[in-house]
């Protein structure tokens, strides 16, 4: 059953971001980075079709990468990069869209919530994914994330020298930046949660009216100031968006000079959040 599921998702996820590549961004010279930034450059210089320029690039990578990586990730990823360099091919300048602006948009949504559903399955398209995974393999210390920045970087400084429009870079760097939000989207949901820590004297009187009020559940954490040396309570509480205003309001007013701390909450589960 699960290996069916990943590869519907595969299927589906590579179906999906070839479409964004091929009516949106290949059309109006814009790159999403990795290979198929590579290949549009390539497609245009030389008339070679786009899907077929990745799969000549990635099958030496892909035989690095077979004694370094797992080979059931190996070979979920040779399965989604093959669909999906055939499915970029098969639409083609299906559909044109002049504006750059919104084919910046559309195609980074497609291609966003393409990938997300292939890396669902623990797969890639290739490119580089996996080049980044084999650097890291030599050396613990690079980031993955840090390494596909740099080259994505590299690609779109080339393809803004190639085509001379300075607007391509910068739509691309807006792709980018949407494919990688649209994959947290896919992930985690659109119900990102808050935490909110807050260091007051006054902290059961606060914990209280979080309690009663807002109806939120809330923990005092046991800490010590570096600064006075005294032991304080910092309160934790976790909330959806809408109700942070609410508590930061309520602990302004018992204590003005409380210490807020709000970050993101990725995943929450348990009573009220997802079991």
């Amino acid at each position: 059953m699960k290996a069916f599921k990943n590869i519907l998702y595969m299927t589906i996820g590579c179906l999906i971001s070839a479409f964004g590549i091929s009516c949106f961004l290949l059309p109006n010279h814009l790159s999403s980075g990795g290979f198929a930034g590579i290949a549009t450059i390539i497609y245009y210089l030389f008339e070679v079709p786009m899907g077929l320029i990745i799969i000549v690039l990635n099958i030496p990578i892909f035989i690095l990468a077979y004694f370094k990586v797992g080979k059931k990730f190996i070979f979920k990823s040779l399965y989604s990069t093959i669909l999906y360099s055939r499915f970029i091919d098969y639409f083609e300048n299906t559909i044109y869209i002049e504006d750059k602006f919104l084919a910046s948009i559309y195609g980074g949504i497609f291609i966003g919530v393409g990938l997300a559903l292939v890396l669902k399955a623990e797969a890639s398209t290739g490119g580089t994914d996996l080049i980044a995974y084999l650097m890291q393999g030599y050396d613990l210390n690079i980031k993955i994330s840090q390494i596909v920045t740099i080259i994505d970087f590299i690609i779109i400084v080339i393809n803004i020298s190639i085509f001379r429009e300075l607007e391509v870079g910068f739509y691309s760097f807006l792709v980018i930046f949407l494919i990688g939000k649209m994959i947290d989207i896919v992930f985690e949901g659109i119900n990102f949660c808050k935490v909110i820590y807050i260091i007051s004297d006054k902290h059961d009187e606060i914990m209280k009216i979080i309690n009663l009020e807002m109806n939120r559940g809330a923990t005092g954490l046991y800490g010590k100031g570096s600064y006075t040396n005294k032991n304080k309570t910092i309160i934790m509480c976790v909330s959806t968006r809408r109700d942070i205003d609410k508590i930061k309001d309520i602990t302004r007013k018992i204590d003005s000079n409380s210490f807020i701390i709000i970050s993101d909450a990725r995943e929450v589960y348990g009573l009220g959040f997802k079991n």
